[in-house]
């Protein structure tokens, strides 16, 4: 994997990660390549010092070599968390999940009975009230079709992984 500082002509500046350079000039050409801040597909590779992945460790000194002054060891700079979530979009998240934890504290969850549950309060067979759970999209269809208000939750890609 290749992590490349990238920037938009607007002046935004990014990283992302790429499985190579290749990967990445091909995403690029195709326009796949776009700023979080702005989406601009107009996006190019910013210079970079490379990250080198192992230390090479020197051979010893001969024996009668006289002995060097200790180095003195200065401290490596502690490397920032590399935020691969823009904030705009983990603002989004927090409201879904916020929505998610809404409907579960203040509807009913009737699993995959959904759609026929939905359908027994809709012909007045059932109490009116808020339910959530699974349908298929050819049941959800099939609802809105006879006239029964559905509305799928939006998941989160934390939730499919």
């Amino acid at each position: 994997m290749i992590r490349y500082a990238l920037s938009c002509d607007s002046g935004h500046s990014f990283e992302s990660w790429f499985p190579s350079s290749d990967s990445y000039d091909e995403q690029a050409r195709a326009g796949f390549v776009t700023c979080p801040f702005c989406d601009s597909a107009k996006v190019s590779k910013q210079i970079m010092a490379p990250s080198l992945g192992r230390a090479v460790a020197l051979p010893a000194p001969p024996s009668d070599a006289p002995a060097a002054a200790p180095a003195q060891s200065v401290p490596a700079p502690a490397e920032a968390p590399v935020s691969l979530v823009s904030e705009p979009e983990r603002q989004l998240r927090a409201m879904i999940r916020s929505l998610h934890e809404h409907v579960a504290r203040t509807a009913d969850h009737v699993g995959a009975n959904f759609a026929a549950e939905a359908r027994k309060m809709h012909y007045g067979e059932a109490e009116q009230r808020a339910i959530y759970g699974e349908a298929s999209l050819d049941d959800a269809r099939a609802l809105l079709d006879e006239g029964i208000a559905v509305q799928p939750l939006p998941s989160l890609p934390d939730d499919r992984n």
